[in-house]
């Protein structure tokens, strides 16, 4: 009988998370900490964003791509690279393989974002729309792969890649000595990876918190088991860490050095958005911003020391951005929409708006409904959309429509 012998998980320590950055010096950018006053006041402890939004190619994933890539053979590099992803991984390998003179071929899948497909073929890389969802994408980069002898870099579970990101943790040591949490974001769990090698390594006292978005949280039933397992239909607004199997390189190193795992809700990634676009003037993807998420959902966990969030990457879609605004500005009480009845006589709808603009609530859109058979004759049902101050200012408004004799639907 044929047996499959397991092969062993490569390992990654700190010399190659330092012999990395000696490879990206000059290529990668030793990205900028900022503080957040409105954080810190939120967790009692001061909180400094690692802001790899402010990458090249707008996110962490150059530095595993560039690393990997670097360290392929002459004639590996001759038979050319290739990848497959939705957005931030494509970029990065596509940036890498040009500044390394190397061909690459990119899989994208039908439908993503146009500037995301046009900034990964600025940056080099040859561009192959295939598949509907990235799993049909991945199969034909692998395809590709097998018969073209072209390498496949993949975006986590491998120790190059895994070594290149981990030089995120080295510079966060660097830029803030004093740090006694860093939460980092996981899709597949190699950028987490790296920053725990290499943090763990030099300060053992640090703890390192992962943060994955509830809908696609394949890490949690994973670690609890002892090995990955996948997860069905994984589904978040957070495209750059819907990933539903961790990776095996990246698994056993998180299980063996991460302090914790957290996930976080869709209302908690959309207001996380929108307070890194309005305090920190920062645009952070919802991956990106998965660990600001996790501070705004349990600030009480993160007292006792500076605490850094990496912001891993700033690549969204103008499109989904608008939508994803709207999310967070009606989650964070916001928005207000609301049914009610008024007489349909001229003056009703001057009446309704008077009492509006009496409690300060912004009228975004009105619209009519006169035939739905539930009204009375001398009926007409109103929808409303108001901009307003948050859920304290929403309740006010109620209050003003029912002391005004108006009865709220919704």
């Amino acid at each position: 009988m044929n047996y499959r012998v397991p092969q062993p998980v490569p390992q990654v320590i700190l010399d190659d998370v330092r012999g990395a950055q000696k490879m990206l010096s000059g290529v990668s950018r030793v990205t900028p900490m900022e503080g957040s006053r409105h954080l810190s006041s939120l967790t009692g402890s001061p909180v400094h964003f690692k802001c790899e939004n402010l990458q090249r190619t707008g996110s962490f994933k150059l530095r595993g791509a560039y690393v990997r890539i670097a360290g392929l053979r002459p004639e590996q590099r001759a038979a050319g690279v290739v990848a497959a992803s939705a957005g931030n991984h494509a970029q990065g390998v596509a940036l890498a393989s040009s500044l390394l003179g190397v061909r690459s071929t990119v899989f994208m899948p039908v439908g993503a974002p146009l500037p995301k497909v046009a900034a990964t073929q600025e940056y080099g890389a040859e561009v192959r729309m295939h598949g509907q969802v990235v799993d049909e994408t991945l199969a034909a980069a692998q395809e590709y792969a097998d018969r073209t002898g072209a390498v496949f870099i993949h975006p986590f579970d491998h120790r190059d890649i895994i070594a290149g990101q981990g030089t995120v943790g080295l510079e966060i040591l660097e830029q803030c000595p004093e740090v006694r949490t860093i939460l980092v974001g996981i899709g597949g769990g190699g950028l987490a990876a790296g920053v725990a090698v290499a943090v763990k390594a030099l300060r053992p006292d640090v703890r390192v918190v992962g943060v994955q978005a509830a809908g696609a949280a394949a890490y949690p039933p994973s670690l609890r088991i002892g090995h990955p397992v996948s997860i069905d239909d994984p589904n978040t607004m957070a495209d750059g860490i819907k990933v539903g199997r961790p990776g095996d390189v990246p698994f056993k190193i998180i299980g063996e050095l991460l302090d914790d795992v957290r996930t976080v809700s869709e209302d908690a990634l959309s207001s996380a958005l929108l307070l890194c676009m309005e305090r920190a003037k920062l645009v952070v993807e919802p991956a990106g911003c998965s660990t600001v998420a996790a501070l705004l959902s349990e600030p009480e966990l993160y007292g006792g020391g500076p605490v850094v969030a990496v912001l891993s990457g700033g690549n969204v879609d103008p499109l989904l951005l608008q939508r994803i605004l709207r999310h967070g500005m009606a989650a964070a009480g916001r928005y207000l929409s609301l049914r009610l009845r008024v007489a349909d006589r001229p003056g009703a709808l001057a009446g309704l708006l008077a009492v509006l603009s009496v409690v300060d609530a912004n009228v975004l859109d009105v619209s009519h409904v006169r035939t739905d058979p539930r009204l009375g004759l001398t009926e007409v049902e109103v929808e409303l959309h108001l901009e307003t101050k948050g859920p304290e200012h929403c309740a006010e408004v109620a209050r003003k429509l029912h002391a005004a004799g108006y009865k709220v639907m919704s």
